[in-house]
């Protein structure tokens, strides 16, 4: 190839036997035998043993240096015997006998090793990033970013779409308490923006003319971190379609997700055509709009049943009375679980912060009875009633919690993740996709009791716009919808409103005046004065999208450079302190908070 290497270290096989060739990489571990020093060199694409005698001249500099130093070897290629080939290495059957080393670059002693994929503490990863990505899970899942997105791209193409790249700096949202703020030194005292999401400049292109268009585009929101979120920045494939209704945007999204995840993984797609599910199925039968629905297991509202006199557990009954819900979740064929299975989902439960899980098992001994500690506070016609609203049979349990609506499907959401874990029922050689529909276009703050838009603002109203009935905004329901896979969100996406008057009247609900959306979202609404298409679209994550495709539950685990929980780049030392000279020409004075 050049000066440094004529083959990189996964190229060589038994073609190559009695060929010279001359080898770059790192010393990713070394192995002395005494008369015989082992060393495994790796690069980007694989890893080659060279070997080295001990009278040969360059012994004494390999027996020196230190793992992780990057190396030259120049020698000859061997076959290795039966007994020492290592099959799992596309260079295993070879092996290079070396005639000399160069020592490109020393390595100090290292913080953490490369070699081996042991657990460390997240902080000093990251702070010594460039060794972790040299960890071979770590490389591997960076390798498959690019590949994801790369075939993104070209598929996009394939479908008719065109590339645009939108603004970083721009300007400030109405709702901009996430924003990341930018000073401008050519007007004093105002800032720009980065973008949460390039929302507006794509639906601007589609009001510009153009058909359809998408980006794999930086986003940037000051959001605490969580495992599937980053602190900062991230990616999403940004899409907009021109013309289109909701089916044409799923079309094309279910087209390429299936296509992706059957090229990068071997797991089975559970339906290729996405289940439809109503905002208001979802969070009845799963408590959440993000349901993984490789777990069967759903929630029932028992509530009813807690008003007659067939149920005694006074508890319960009191709370119903004020207004609480009693819902359950069964599971099937449980009656032979020790009763410690029960009592440390009702401890986890209450960990979590909730009141516990109440329990009892179905069973028939001459006559249906619950068994558990509160089966006794359940007549046999109560128990025959909850197992027809739940499908249940004799043999299965039946977890019980009450209280506010929000409250139980709080810990309802997350119990029955844990109780499906535990009795093993997620399979994770599958991938459940589906879409969440129908969300309700304005909700109530619980906190304020104010009308809030509940999703995306710039969306269109589902029924007849002549006859919206906008006395009765809660009950109104929007062109809007999640794609989520395996209980992760992957985007929220809308057909969007380009009516400028249906949107003066939307905002009107939550308290804006004409003036204020005028003045607000002047680039939107001048936009659609002049004439603007139906148009929708989506933007799937792509860290979200890598992270299930990886198998990793930490978004951290797959993206190149991440800021840690604290959003601090430990490794660049990000934020850091700005000199007194470079603030005052932004003229930016800065104010140290009270501890």
């Amino acid at each position: 190839m050049n000066k440094f290497r004529t083959h990189n270290c996964s190229q060589l096989s038994e073609k190559d036997i009695n060929k010279e060739v001359t080898l770059s990489g790192w010393l990713h571990r070394k192995r002395d035998h005494g008369n015989l020093l082992f060393v495994d060199l790796r690069d980007h694409f694989g890893m080659t043993q060279c070997v080295i005698e001990n009278n040969n001249k360059f012994f004494p500099v390999l027996e020196k240096v230190k793992p992780e130093s990057v190396l030259q070897i120049f020698g000859k290629v061997v076959k290795r015997t039966n007994e020492t080939e290592n099959l799992e290495l596309k260079t295993g059957k070879i092996e290079i006998t070396i005639k000399s080393v160069t020592v490109l670059s020393n390595a100090k002693e290292l913080p953490i090793p490369v070699f081996g994929e042991q657990d460390y503490p997240e902080d000093i990863r990251l702070k010594y990033r460039f060794l972790d990505l040299r960890r071979d899970e770590m490389h591997r899942n960076i390798i498959l970013r690019s590949q994801v997105i790369s075939f993104i791209r070209s598929e996009m193409l394939n479908l008719g779409f065109l590339e645009f790249q939108t603004p970083i700096l721009t300007s400030s949202s109405p709702e901009g308490a996430r924003d990341f703020l930018v000073p401008s030194r050519l007007n004093p005292g105002k800032f720009y923006a980065l973008p949460q999401a390039p929302q507006q400049f794509k639906q601007l292109i589609m009001v510009s003319g153009f058909d359809k268009y998408f980006q794999i585009a930086p986003c940037f929101r000051d959001e605490d971190a969580r495992a599937d979120r980053s602190p900062g920045e991230f990616y999403q494939l940004d899409l907009e379609m021109s013309f289109v209704e909701q089916e044409d945007v799923f079309e094309v999204v279910e087209t390429l997700m299936v296509k992706l995840f059957k090229k990068f993984s071997s797991k089975k797609i559970v339906e290729e055509k996405f289940p439809r599910i109503p905002y208001k199925e979802a969070m009845q039968k799963y408590a959440t709009d993000k349901p993984d629905l490789r777990n069967p297991l759903v929630i029932n509202d028992i509530t009813n049943i807690f008003e007659t006199e067939e149920v005694t557990f006074d508890i319960f009954k009191k709370l119903v009375k004020s207004g609480a819900r009693v819902k359950a979740i069964i599971t099937k064929n449980t009656k032979e679980k020790p009763r410690s299975f029960f009592d440390n989902i009702d401890k986890w439960a209450k960990d979590q912060g909730g009141s516990g899980l109440a329990y009892f098992t179905i069973e028939n001994e001459g006559s249906i009875k619950g068994k558990g500690p509160v089966g006794k506070f359940f007549s046999e016609k109560a128990i025959n009633e909850i197992m027809k609203i739940c499908d249940a049979e004799v043999g299965d349990s039946v977890f019980l919690s009450c209280g506010k609506e929000n409250e139980i499907q709080k810990i309802l959401s997350i119990a029955r993740n844990k109780i499906g874990k535990e009795l093993k029922l997620i399979d994770n050689n599958k991938f459940a996709f589906c879409w969440i529909v129908d969300y309700p276009m304005f909700e109530l703050d619980e906190k304020t009791k104010k009308i809030i838009f509940s999703h995306n603002p710039f969306s269109m109203p589902q029924g007849d716009l002549n006859k919206l009935d906008f006395n009765k905004p809660l009950e109104m329901k929007a062109f809007q919808y999640d794609i989520v896979c395996n209980g992760v969100e992957l985007s929220s996406g809308a057909i969007r409103n380009h009516k400028p008057e249906l949107m003066y009247k939307l905002f009107s609900i939550v308290g804006y005046t004409e003036n204020d959306v005028r003045k607000k979202f002047s680039g939107m609404i001048n936009a659609l004065s002049f004439g603007a298409p139906p148009h929708g679209g989506i933007a799937p994550g792509i860290d979200r999208i890598v992270m299930l495709l990886a198998d990793k539950h930490n978004i951290r685990e797959v993206t190149l450079f991440p800021m840690n929980q604290n959003a601090e780049d430990l490794m660049m030392n990000a934020p850091s302190d700005v000199d007194e000279k470079q603030l005052k020409e932004l003229s930016i004075k800065t104010v140290k908070k009270d501890n």
